[in-house]
């Protein structure tokens, strides 16, 4: 061996700086074999304790790359993504991605399957009978280049280092480490083509990051290692204490996002939405300011354009597009369980993440990536942080086929809802803008 791995581990153990051939030679070593896994899971331990500087952070994400193949695009070509550090009831990529390839954009959108709190976008898509969403890296690249924009899973040919070495992050408790969250996240970024990155960084009750504080190292560490490969990178810093939008599950979801597109619009998922898209409009040169960005986004939501690029995506990738019509197409919840209020007051918290483990026992979500789903459960919840709520009124419905099982969701959902007799200001969805 080139390096005594040992030696390296020592090395970073003591607060020095690895050099870019020390960490290629790390996880090379690794992915080949040469490496145990306990060597390797001590070494991502001293990365979560020692933190990480720019430039091993970037040898890092390159040694993720590179472990597998990448995409390139024609230089020419506005190509720009979004990605959310995950909350309860995103569905944003469902409106964003055809808004933005409706505006000319190439959205080349990898996905995931919700775990835990969090949902999953290919699970909601998924909620569409016949929709695909494993597709080779040159299949995924042509479904862009003809309509605009795909959505799809990852393939397993791209940054397999990642997929590794996430598994022994998430059983050593390593999972939180912002050098080894910003890797994970950038290398499927940048193998996947995408010259421009807009990221929704949640923060609060439903979110991975607790705290603005945190968020903003998080940030810093996004945008430094983009940047370091070319990309253009705007960081969003938004608000995740309560559900976003009020459908949580995935049918439900998918029919809220179609709806979105339909122009009946939630004040919530609006803001974050436009937001999002404005970015990438404004970084790809397609817009020079926020308000002729707005502009232009309501321009194809108002013309059925962006619609329409939906419609053409599900039909593109196997699904039944007749779904933005007919909304009985999708799988439909046996009951519908109110969720309602025992106090009367303002809501002064909601503890979106146990609204989000709670649906997890109605098979909304999962606890582990082999549990199977009903795609037809779900919750509808509208009252948000700041709404006044009355005794006896509905919070929402819970939408299970368990009867029994859905009642007890209902009780966890109404104890999720904090309530106190003083009135409060809502809650600002969008902290700050990172350009």
């Amino acid at each position: 061996m080139k390096y005594n791995p040992v030696e390296l581990i020592l090395k970073k153990r003591d607060g020095h700086i690895l050099s870019a051939e020390e960490i290629q030679f790390f996880i090379n070593s690794y992915l080949k074999g040469d490496i145990p896994e306990y060597q390797m899971s001590t070494m991502l331990m001293c990365f979560y304790f020692q933190g990480a500087m720019p430039p091993e952070i970037s040898a890092l994400t390159q040694s993720y790359i590179d472990s597998g193949k990448r995409i390139d695009f024609d230089p020419s070509l506005p190509i720009a993504d979004k990605h959310s550090t995950g909350g309860v009831g995103d569905k944003l990529s469902l409106m964003l991605a055809p808004i933005a390839a409706a505006l000319g954009l190439y959205v080349p959108m990898i996905s995931g399957r919700g775990l835990g709190h969090t949902g999953g976008t290919l699970d909601k898509l998924e909620a569409i009978p016949g929709f695909n969403t494993q597709y080779s890296m040159e299949d995924f690249k042509a479904l862009v280049l003809k309509h605009g924009y795909a959505l799809v899973g990852q393939s397993s040919a791209m940054v397999p280092a990642d997929k590794r070495i996430y598994a022994l992050r998430d059983v050593t408790a390593t999972v939180e480490s912002p050098a080894l969250i910003t890797a994970s996240i950038m290398s499927k970024k940048i193998a996947e083509g995408a010259r421009y990155l807009v990221i929704d960084l949640k923060i609060g009750s439903g979110a991975f990051m607790p705290n603005i504080r945190r968020a903003r190292e998080l940030a810093e560490h996004l945008k430094s290692t983009g940047e370091s490969f070319g990309q253009k990178v705007s960081i969003v810093l938004s608000n995740m204490n309560s559900p976003l939008g009020e459908a949580i599950g995935n049918a439900v979801e998918t029919i809220e996002a179609i709806e979105y597109l339909k122009g009946h619009y939630l004040p919530d998922t609006y803001e974050i939405t436009t937001a999002l898209v404005a970015e990438m409009l404004m970084m790809a040169g397609k817009a020079r300011n926020f308000a002729e960005a707005e502009k232009m986004i309501k321009q194809v939501l108002t013309d059925g354009s962006a619609l329409a690029k939906f419609a053409e995506i599900i039909a593109a990738q196997g699904g039944n597009p007749k779904v933005c019509e007919d909304y009985s197409l999708f799988d439909k919840a046996k009951y519908e369980i109110p969720v309602i209020a025992k106090t009367k007051g303002y809501v002064h918290q909601i503890d979106s993440r146990a609204i989000g483990y709670a649906l997890i026992r109605i098979k909304a979500g999962r606890m582990q990536t082999s549990d199977t789903l009903d795609y037809s459960a779900g919750a509808l919840l509208k009252p948000k942080i700041g709404d006044y709520v009355d005794s006896g009124s509905r919070i929402g419905t819970v939408l299970s086929n368990d009867e029994d099982k859905g009642k007890e969701v209902a009780e966890l959902i109404r104890n999720a809802y904090s309530l106190i007799p003083e009135q409060i200001d809502k809650e600002k969805l969008i902290y700050d803008i990172l350009r």
